[in-house]
């Protein structure tokens, strides 16, 4: 809203109570008629139990608005494609909040023939899947029907935390055209986590000590004990900056008058306070294998009875790394680089938190272009 409209508003007392009132109807029982975000048109090309892939085409526009920027849209397309590889719990608005700030519509402009993932809404009829049943299961097909698609062998993944995490337990499987890995906030040495992997490393020494004692350990227990809904997801998330989760609604009060802070708002919560749940398997290995037994600092895979290792690995790597990020840290993400054998690897620090340096508002100015960037370099 400009000065001058605000200036005016508020001439009125009236009027503002008028339009708070408003305001605060559409914001909390109203907000889905105020979400910008998931407006980029896509194509559904694959649709599995539950995940889905999508491809962009091309945009129709000759420039588009990044930021405060403007962007070419490229004429031409690099050869590799580009698959964003979404990681669990997250609904696909983090990738396209709104046309100024949208992921899949940047990486479009540059040149990438962009397709991505998205794995669904788990029931509990899906609480047999276990982090295995995504990247060695479902990728495979997923990434067979990009090939199918694209024409081409070869492919890039760009991973955000968890699907990051897929993205090079995918890799460490063994596919040898898989060029480019952009890892985002991708975690791999989980008892080099900050606080969080202190406790860990504790949850660790306890489930050891009960194993040795009375022979029990987490995959002897029902999948669905350990299912993660939704809304624990988004509490959690958020815990992880609690002033900050409480400032943006005081905040929000403040500027009920202004319907477009209002509507920023709303797309922005549209992403946190909408998350999705863990399968109960997914649950049980996230516990079992990365947070207590640490198996990817080990080189190894959270699945049982395979011969991928991370060595396998020898994609070029770039790995974004937030300096306020508690939930993957940079010690944490960068180990990763000691198992790999790829000859190309290069660490991006950034500024942010765990989400800022996916999506953040500064993002499509300070971290966006580097890693595409990087991407272009490597991808024709």
């Amino acid at each position: 809203m400009s000065e001058l409209a605000v200036r005016s508003l508020l001439a009125n007392p009236v009027k503002v109570a008028r339009r708070v009132a408003s305001n605060a109807k559409k914001r909390f029982f109203e907000a889905e008629s105020l979400v910008q975000a998931g407006k980029t048109p896509f194509d559904l090309i694959y649709e599995g139990e539950i995940a889905k892939l999508r491809y962009y085409p091309p945009l129709s526009e000759a420039t588009i608005k990044v930021g405060d920027e403007d962007v070419e849209v490229a004429k031409t397309s690099h050869r590799i494609p580009l698959v964003i590889v979404a990681p669990l719990a997250a609904n696909m608005y983090i990738y396209d909040l709104f046309q100024e700030r949208s992921l899949v519509r940047y990486l479009r402009a540059k040149g990438f023939e962009l397709y991505l993932i998205d794995w669904g809404v788990p029931e509990w009829s899906q609480n047999h899947f276990t982090l295995a049943t995504y990247f060695a299961e479902k990728m495979p097909k997923i990434l067979a029907e990009v090939r199918q698609h694209s024409g081409q062998q070869q492919l890039s993944l760009h991973g955000w935390s968890l699907g990051g995490l897929f993205s090079t337990c995918y890799s460490s499987l063994g596919d040898p055209d898989i060029a480019n890995l952009a890892l985002v906030g991708a975690p791999c040495d989980y008892h080099a986590n900050g606080e969080l992997g202190k406790q860990y490393q504790r949850m660790e020494k306890q489930l050891s000590w009960i194993k040795k004692t009375t022979g029990w350990q987490i995959h002897n227990s029902p999948k669905r004990w350990w299912r993660s809904p939704g809304w624990m997801n988004s509490l959690a998330f958020k815990l992880t900056n609690p002033v900050g989760s409480i400032q943006g609604y005081l905040d929000l009060l403040k500027n009920l008058h202004d319907e477009e802070y209002v509507i920023a708002h709303a797309t922005n919560a549209a992403f946190l306070d909408d998350m999705l749940a863990y399968p109960g398997g997914t649950g049980q290995d996230i516990v079992h294998y990365l947070c207590a037994n640490n198996v990817l600092a080990n080189g190894q895979l959270p699945m049982q009875e395979t011969e991928g290792v991370i060595s396998n690995i020898q994609s070029n790597i770039l790995m974004v790394c937030g300096d306020n990020d508690p939930i993957v840290t940079r010690e944490n993400s960068v180990e990763l680089l000691n198992h790999v054998s790829s000859k190309d690897k290069t660490v991006l620090d950034v500024a942010g938190g765990h989400m800022g340096i996916l999506s953040g508002s500064k993002a499509p100015v300070e971290i966006w272009p580097k890693v595409a960037d990087w991407l272009a370099a490597r991808s024709n």
